[in-house]
Protein backbone atom coordinates (compact mmCIF):
# COMPACT_ATOMS: atom_id res chain seq x y z
CA UNK A 1 0.00 0.00 0.00
CA UNK A 2 2.79 2.42 0.89
CA UNK A 3 4.66 1.44 -2.28
CA UNK A 4 1.61 2.23 -4.45
CA UNK A 5 1.18 5.65 -2.83
CA UNK A 6 4.88 6.42 -3.31
CA UNK A 7 4.81 5.38 -6.96
CA UNK A 8 1.64 7.37 -7.59
CA UNK A 9 3.06 10.52 -6.02
CA UNK A 10 6.33 10.12 -7.94
CA UNK A 11 4.41 9.73 -11.18
CA UNK A 12 2.33 12.83 -10.46
CA UNK A 13 5.44 14.88 -9.64
CA UNK A 14 7.09 13.74 -12.89
CA UNK A 15 3.98 14.67 -14.90
CA UNK A 16 3.90 18.04 -13.15
CA UNK A 17 7.50 18.77 -14.13
CA UNK A 18 6.85 17.71 -17.73
CA UNK A 19 3.86 20.05 -17.92
CA UNK A 20 5.92 22.83 -16.39
CA UNK A 21 8.69 22.42 -18.95
CA UNK A 22 6.51 22.16 -22.04
CA UNK A 23 3.82 24.68 -21.17
CA UNK A 24 5.96 27.67 -20.21
CA UNK A 25 5.58 30.82 -22.31
CA UNK A 26 8.75 31.41 -24.23
CA UNK A 27 9.55 35.08 -24.69
CA UNK A 28 11.67 36.27 -27.54
CA UNK A 29 14.38 38.83 -27.03
CA UNK A 30 14.23 42.03 -29.02
CA UNK A 31 16.78 42.28 -31.79
CA UNK A 32 17.12 46.06 -31.68
CA UNK A 33 18.81 47.51 -28.66
CA UNK A 34 17.45 50.85 -27.51
CA UNK A 35 19.18 53.14 -25.10
CA UNK A 36 17.34 53.57 -21.86
CA UNK A 37 16.69 57.28 -21.82
CA UNK A 38 14.64 58.79 -19.02
CA UNK A 39 11.32 60.20 -20.11
CA UNK A 40 10.08 63.46 -18.69
CA UNK A 41 6.51 64.67 -18.75
CA UNK A 42 6.37 68.40 -19.36
CA UNK A 43 3.26 70.09 -18.05
CA UNK A 44 2.71 73.49 -19.68
CA UNK A 45 -0.29 74.45 -17.58
CA UNK A 46 0.22 77.09 -14.92
CA UNK A 47 -0.55 76.32 -11.33
CA UNK A 48 -2.96 78.90 -10.00
CA UNK A 49 -4.24 78.75 -6.49
CA UNK A 50 -7.99 78.45 -6.42
CA UNK A 51 -9.66 79.45 -3.20
CA UNK A 52 -12.53 77.15 -2.41
CA UNK A 53 -15.24 78.51 -0.16
CA UNK A 54 -17.13 75.96 1.86
CA UNK A 55 -20.85 76.26 2.35
CA UNK A 56 -22.07 76.70 5.91
CA UNK A 57 -23.32 73.43 7.35
CA UNK A 58 -25.56 74.87 10.02
CA UNK A 59 -24.09 72.83 12.82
Amino acid sequence: MLLIITLLLSFLVAVNFLLLIFSCNKTTKRQSVKENKPTFVINNSTNQEVSTQLAPTGS
